[in-house]
């Protein structure tokens, strides 16, 4: 049972880091976003991402624009097992296992760039950024399905070998130390181009292509070592480092209206297809002196016949979770699909206020092990903005944004997880002269934290299910922060 959840926890790795938007789609480019959050409605720079359309109503001729951003985020898991390990028999009352795994999900200063040229009835935009996940994430000390794992097989392989000899010791979790790190990587980056024709005085219309390309890699290692009293033996290593790479492309249309005062835009995305291709470097473990190196079997065998080899050893399920890691396999991370509606409303010519709502269609955008499957439903999001000039100089805004991804225990990973969450931002801009404006953005995240409970049940005399079949009850809690800050440059000839 535990050598089937070592392998379980190897092939489920893949990591991704905090945005806002959807499970895989990233909103947040422009810091007109991040201070407003609501601008699928707007007729400004950024509408080369969020209202393609609304540039037929924009400034006439070239537009430029250059945007920072800096996230820092935290992903953590709080797991608790009470006695994991209990042995009555054997005198042993188990271990309580309470700890906290902190994942800091990072990345650089972000960049995006915005361009586009109106002139009369038409015109031609462009938008170039990291549009889906996008960082690191790293936990110093592991995580718990890999460290809960080790300490049970290694209690395991221990008891066995007492029963055949009584003076081999009973190795528990007191007696070693486990030396573990888990980091991942996500990026998709993208490049956008719309076309935007104004077909009367009140309508227009866009239609662009973007193409994405996924880079991302997935890298740990666990080493349990018995402390030096007992010989400082190392009694298991695990091994694991993959990168994965791929091209997707996605066809988008957009529709507004404007009139007077009121602009009502709409935008749609289609799913893009993103396979990637597995680079192998590393894919092994060591237990108990024991060295299984499923790479080189793959380089020696093939892969089909090292994953029939696999089956018969270890069966079918397990079989097809390491084949998402083996050399060479392709490996699902489709963007969803996107569907927009925004209204904006010009209250004065001083104050403006924006409503919108994100569909994004993840039920159906196909992810590692089917795990879009476990959801419940597609992304929610709905998004409310407000701007007021100060004077010819200064603008303020503010908005938020709710978030619902559909999320249920069955799509929960230590690997790859998701809160809800409701997000605020604020911030302003400065017009330094006619043709250049800075913007400042500050937003946070405030999730809310998803507890999976797991219980062990006797079934005909023998405990079965719990904490990743471990016959132990035991709960994963998951918990994430986010706060970004950003600085922009828009200019306009």
């Amino acid at each position: 049972m535990m050598r089937k959840l070592l392998f379980t926890a190897l092939c489920a790795f893949t990591l991704t880091a905090a945005h806002a938007g959807g499970l895989m789609t990233n909103t947040n480019y422009h810091i007109a976003f991040d201070r407003m959050f609501a601008r699928g409605a707007t007729t400004e720079i950024d509408a080369a991402y969020s209202n393609p359309a609304g540039l037929a109503w924009g400034h006439e001729g070239f537009q430029f624009s250059l945007n920072f951003q800096k996230p820092w985020q935290y992903r953590d898991i709080e797991t608790s097992i009470p006695n994991y390990l209990a042995y009555p028999a054997l005198g042993y009352n188990g271990y309580d296992l309470d700890k906290k795994y902190i994942g800091k999900a990072s990345a650089p200063i972000v960049p995006a760039l915005f361009a586009s040229y109106k002139k009369d009835r038409w015109a031609l935009s462009t938008m170039i950024g990291i549009v889906g996940s996008g960082g690191f994430v790293q936990y110093d000390e592991g995580i718990p399905m890999f460290n809960v794992m080790t300490m049970g097989k290694i209690f395991e392989k221990s008891v066995a070998a007492y029963m055949v000899n009584p003076q081999s010791p009973i190795m528990t979790p007191e007696m070693y130390n486990i030396d573990s790190e888990v980091k991942g990587k996500q990026y998709i980056y993208g490049g956008q181009i719309n076309f935007t024709y104004l077909i009367n005085e009140n309508f227009s219309a866009a239609i662009g292509l973007r193409a994405n390309y996924y880079d991302g890699y997935s890298r740990g290692y666990v080493t349990a070592t018995t402390l030096q009293q007992y010989g400082s033996q190392q009694l298991m290593d695990l091994q694991l480092d993959v990168t994965q790479r791929a091209w997707g492309f996605a066809p988008i249309v957009s529709f507004n209206y404007h009139k007077g005062p009121l602009t009502v835009a709409a935008r749609y995305e289609f799913r893009s297809k993103i396979n990637t291709k597995n680079d192998t470097q590393a894919l092994e473990v060591m237990m108990m002196g024991q060295k299984t190196d499923i790479k080189a079997m793959a380089e020696t065998m093939g892969n089909e016949k090292t994953l029939a080899a696999l089956a018969s050893a270890m069966g079918d399920q397990m079989a097809d979770k390491i084949k998402n890691y083996m050399p060479d396999e392709h490996v699902r991370y489709d963007m969803p699909s996107l569907f927009v509606a925004a209204v904006g409303y010009e209250f004065s010519p001083q104050l403006r206020a924006a409503l919108e709502y994100h569909f994004f269609d993840d039920k159906h955008a196909i992810m590692a092990d089917n795990r879009q499957k476990e959801l419940t439903h597609g992304t929610h999001e709905i998004l409310a903005g407000v701007e007021y000039d100060i004077n010819k100089k200064f603008t303020v805004s503010c908005g938020g944004q709710r978030t619902d991804y559909g999320l249920s225990e069955g799509y929960q990973q230590n690997t790859s997880f998701a809160c809800d969450s409701y997000s605020i931002g604020l911030g302003g801009a400065w017009n330094i002269s006619e043709k250049l404006r800075l913007n400042v953005s500050y937003f946070c995240s405030l999730y809310s934290d998803y507890k999976c409970e797991y219980t062990a049940k006797q079934i005909d005399g023998k405990m079965e299910g719990g904490y990743l079949n471990t016959a132990y009850s035991g709960s994963d809690t998951y918990s994430r922060t986010n706060h970004v800050i950003g600085i922009g440059l828009d200019y306009k000839f």
